[in-house]
């Protein structure tokens, strides 16, 4: 799967939409949708909140189409789109839930009682840890303010430079390095300090915390939101390796949210054919 799409090819498709040609617009929005998905996903943690963000940013990018000077890559523009929606829009409220304290965060897991996983299930034991796993870490996320969760998406997950990332924020290169910073020292920190993944020594295990996950409601055997239609892993699809001066520590906790899967949105074509049936597409590019 390529980490990047093709700029020309692109542009060519923004050309051919803009002048009413319906198959070159779908062709544009397939291209990314899924990547859209994805990101909204690890703003949100939420499947749900992931579509509705996705099907609102995909109207803005088709509905402003005409307004793509072309002068930047068009995922750095769909960027801007999904940042004034998710943080500046009066919609904001839609998807930004409200950000957990760390503390009452780590309380949480500490009042979850350890139980083992028995196969009452009608699913593979290893998934149901998977999904507490995944479940779990996408909530970590939520501890980050919503600004402090976009930049460590945009720079840690997809690897974006600092150069776009500054510009989609509207900040300089160096504020953004260190909101960048500043949002990874807090989640990595609290995960060396709470969790078993990579520190050994902290007694936190996602086997031990699946049963009450479950209980909670934050796992629905019967619904696993953040393995369903897993077409790669978040490494395979990001940016071009940042050369960067880290700790080991700190590239151990990327690779492990970076091999988080890659989803397609649940109803996918049917959500592409919404969006492109709706009044407002079709006056738009004239879609017969």
């Amino acid at each position: 799967m390529p980490k990047e799409t093709n700029t020309l090819e692109d542009n060519t498709l923004i050309r051919q939409s803009l002048d009413g040609d319906k198959r070159a617009l779908e062709q544009l929005i397939k291209r990314h949708q899924t990547w859209v998905f994805n990101v909204a996903l690890h703003l949100t943690a939420d499947a749900e909140q992931a579509a509705d963000l996705m099907q609102d940013t995909l109207i803005k990018v088709v509905t402003n189409l005409g307004k793509f000077e072309q002068q930047s890559k068009l995922r750095t523009w769909i960027y801007k789109i999904i940042k004034n929606l998710f943080i500046n829009s009066k919609r904001s409220s839609k998807y930004v839930q409200e950000v957990v304290p760390w503390e009452v965060f780590g309380e949480g897991l500490d009042n979850t009682p350890d139980e083992e996983l028995t196969t009452s299930f009608n699913i593979e034991k290893k998934l149901l840890i998977e999904e507490a796993k995944l479940s779990c870490m996408k909530s970590m996320l939520l501890c980050l303010t919503p600004e402090q969760r976009l930049v460590y998406v945009i720079g840690e997950l997809f690897e974006m430079s600092d150069v776009e990332a500054s510009e989609i924020l509207e900040i300089t290169r160096v504020n953004y390095r260190t909101r960048l910073s500043r949002a990874k020292k807090q989640l990595y920190s609290f995960m060396h300090n709470q969790c078993g993944l990579i520190n050994k020594s902290n007694p936190c295990r996602c086997a031990r915390k699946t049963v009450g996950f479950i209980k909670k409601g934050y796992v629905d055997p019967n619904h696993l939101q953040f393995q369903k239609n897993t077409i790669a892993r978040i490494s395979e699809v990001a940016g071009s390796k940042l050369q960067l001066l880290e700790n080991d520590l700190n590239q151990q906790y990327r690779a492990l949210y970076q091999s988080h899967p890659y989803l397609e949105p649940k109803d996918r074509l049917q959500s592409l054919k919404k969006l492109l049936s709706s009044e407002t597409i079709k006056k738009t590019f004239d879609l017969q």
